[in-house]
């Protein structure tokens, strides 16, 4: 098993000088396309002349039908055929093309493949495959849907299919392979907090957690490895965090257990929740200890909730006050204004709707999400205050939590001028997804960060993450009381009206360039609660993200 470099090798000629003139001399070709007889040198001038007048041009425009067509069946039927050189010839990029054309046989031991296509559509032609995977004498059908789409090369204007590896497998990324083989990692069974075995059947947001559960206790959980057919991550894909996916299993190898803190009731209630949202995901945890009791997305192929890397816009004002309040800059019930424009740096900064608080409080500015009560501090902060807060109070930007899948920790850079003022906001460099920010809320409920996790460290005694000191008791009541303010009156009120006890909340909308509507984010307590969510291209948190949160906290306190 493994990846196998190939390389093809060219051979180089040299070009022969005839007449004066250059003829390529190609060796093992037979007679070359001109045949060199007496002729004077005028016949030659006249002969290069006509050539170069002659010349084709190259062809633009739209692909016609016969293109597609054309280009698709040879393609496809060299693929067939066994013949990954001709195949990668009609392709954009011949050499990716050849390396994975030649691994789908000897790597992936793919045979008898039969590709039939199916109807066009513009450029797009859609296929089925059906072939045998064998591996030491064991063989089991596969079969799959995919498609092509054909492109005109700008250079030659000769239709090529555009090459990526999912033209091969759909679940593929450029730089990803194929292979079957003894598995490196035995599988598991995931298990929630009552024993409940935990399937992507049953739960289809869990797909890339039971992945992600499989890489990091497959080889300790007890388990004994089978023979599969996987998509194995190249090195972009790694970087973006995604792991290795079995397509097929030839034989079961024997699972071992784990078990996770998931609750099959949140969980439930989460994937319902996403699952009438577009472009949504949440997470929701305890306080008091950092238990995840669900993780869900919309998008199943992609675990937005955990290694998503987002704006957080205005949740973002969590740590920020946090900061602002830890240096006694400001009180919840202060005055202060929030000007409908603000310069900083060169650069203009505006409220939401172009709104303005001339004579109100901190808390009040917080409660309606005024950009400029928060950014108008900028003169008085250094470049690194915020980073230092969100790191060393609620544990963000470190890259150490283990939580017992792959999760981006949330990116709190140090900025200057004008993006310094932005990151105030949840803008300029800040990154983060549900569960930063639903770690975020849980330290403000609790006064002290607890690294979320979905199993135990006591499984593997592997050490959780710690900040490296907590809010004060006075902060922690006043960032309480400006969240349980936007709660009742602020902009989360309408999502958050029937959550009943100790709650906090604060909204968020991310404005992404290239995007009509922003990211609408949501993230609030109830008691030893906590619930946090995204929705993509949403429009604004509390009518977005608000409702899918507050759903989940009215299930318990």
């Amino acid at each position: 098993m493994g990846n196998r470099r190939r390389v093809a090798e060219r051979r180089k000629t040299r070009p022969a000088v005839v007449g004066g003139m250059i003829a390529v001399v190609i060796v093992g070709a037979g007679v070359g396309v001109y045949a060199l007889t007496g002729g004077s040198a005028a016949d030659d001038r006249a002969s290069t002349s006509s050539s170069a007048d002659n010349k084709p041009k190259v062809k633009t425009g739209p692909l016609s039908a016969t293109e597609v067509q054309t280009t698709a069946t040879k393609f496809l039927t060299s693929w067939q055929q066994g013949k990954a050189a001709q195949a990668a010839a009609v392709t954009s990029d011949s050499t990716a093309a050849t390396a994975l054309l030649t691994g789908y046989t000897k790597d992936a031991h793919v045979t008898g493949v039969t590709l039939t296509p199916g109807t066009r559509t513009g450029d797009k032609v859609p296929f089925s495959v059906k072939g045998t995977v064998s591996y030491k004498g064991i063989k089991k059908p596969l079969a799959y849907e995919n498609s092509l789409t054909v492109v005109r090369d700008r250079t030659t204007g000769k239709p090529l299919v555009d090459w990526h590896s999912a033209v091969v497998q759909p679940d593929l990324k450029d730089g990803d392979t194929l292979v079957t083989g003894e598995s490196g990692t035995p599988p598991v069974k995931a298990y929630d907090r009552d024993g409940g075995e935990l399937t992507a059947a049953k739960y289809p947001s869990l797909g890339p957690v039971l992945d992600g559960l499989r890489e990091k206790y497959g080889k300790t959980a007890g388990g004994k490895a089978g023979v599969e057919l996987d998509v194995v991550r190249g090195k972009a894909s790694q970087k973006a965090k995604l792991s290795d996916k079995t397509l097929l299993t030839l034989t079961k190898g024997t699972p071992g257990k784990v078990k996770t803190t998931l609750s099959p009731t949140f969980q439930a209630a989460a994937e319902r929740q996403v699952a009438a949202k577009q472009r949504s995901s949440v997470v929701v945890m305890r306080p008091s200890t950092g238990e995840i009791l669900a993780v869900a997305n919309q998008n199943h192929t992609f675990n937005v909730a955990f290694q998503g890397s987002l704006a957080p816009g205005s949740t973002m004002k969590i740590v920020t006050s946090t900061m602002l309040f830890e240096k006694k800059l400001i009180t919840p019930d202060a005055s202060h204004p929030c000007p409908k424009t603000y310069k900083l740096a060169g650069w203009t900064f505006h409220n939401d709707g172009d709104s303005e608080i001339k004579q109100g409080t901190f808390k009040l500015a917080f409660g309606a999400s005024c950009n400029n009560a928060f950014i108008n501090f900028a003169p008085k902060l250094s470049n690194s205050d915020l980073t230092q807060e969100a790191q060393q109070v609620y544990g963000l930007g470190m890259n150490n939590w283990a939580i017992g899948v792959p999760t981006f920790d949330g990116s709190i850079p140090v900025m200057s001028g004008a993006q310094m003022g932005a990151s105030l906001i949840g803008q300029g460099g800040v990154r983060m997804n549900p569960l930063n920010m639903a770690s975020v809320a849980a330290t403000v409920e609790a006064g002290v960060f607890h690294q979320p996790y979905l199993v135990s460290p006591s499984v593997d005694n592997r050490t959780l993450a710690k900040a490296s000191r907590t809010m004060s008791a006075q902060t922690q009541s006043w960032v309480k009381e400006v969240m349980r303010y936007t709660a009742g009156y602020g902009t989360a009120a309408k999502a958050m009206s029937g959550v009943t006890g100790d709650v906090g909340a604060k909204t968020g909308s991310a404005e992404v360039d290239g995007q009509k509507k922003p990211n609408g984010w949501f993230t609030a307590y109830r008691g030893d609660l906590v619930a946090a969510g995204v929705v993509q291209a949403g429009g604004h948190g509390g009518d977005t993200a608000g409702p899918i949160v507050a759903a989940l906290l009215k299930m318990g306190g």
